[in-house]
């Protein structure tokens, strides 16, 4: 299938939007779960987002990128279902990716 750039663009736009739902949805796993399963949790995915925003010269805080894919301030999700991570995920992070 050929697609043009902006078709191509906007289907991409449209699964990032799809795949920041679902973790929204999905706030039972961790991001450390996410981390050694994937090798990114949604803290990647907001610092990817800021990423390419400042290459793009879009203002963009942290905060905001975080908010866009928490979908509320991190530190309110981080409250409301964040859980701490048990040895035995630190272990598998360290050993899969040397940490975060």
């Amino acid at each position: 299938m050929t697609t043009d750039d902006k078709t191509r663009t906007e289907l991409e736009a449209a699964v990032f939007r799809r795949l920041v739902e679902h973790l929204r949805s999905r706030t039972d796993v961790q991001n450390i779960d996410l981390m050694n399963l994937a090798g990114f949790c949604r803290n990647c995915l907001s610092n990817w987002l800021k990423e390419e925003a400042d290459a793009n010269g879009v203002a963009m805080t942290k905060d905001a990128s975080r908010e866009a894919v928490y979908g509320m301030p991190y530190e309110t999700w981080k409250a409301a279902h964040q859980g701490a991570a048990t040895p035995e995920q630190l272990a598998a992070m360290k050993k899969s990716s040397g940490g975060h």
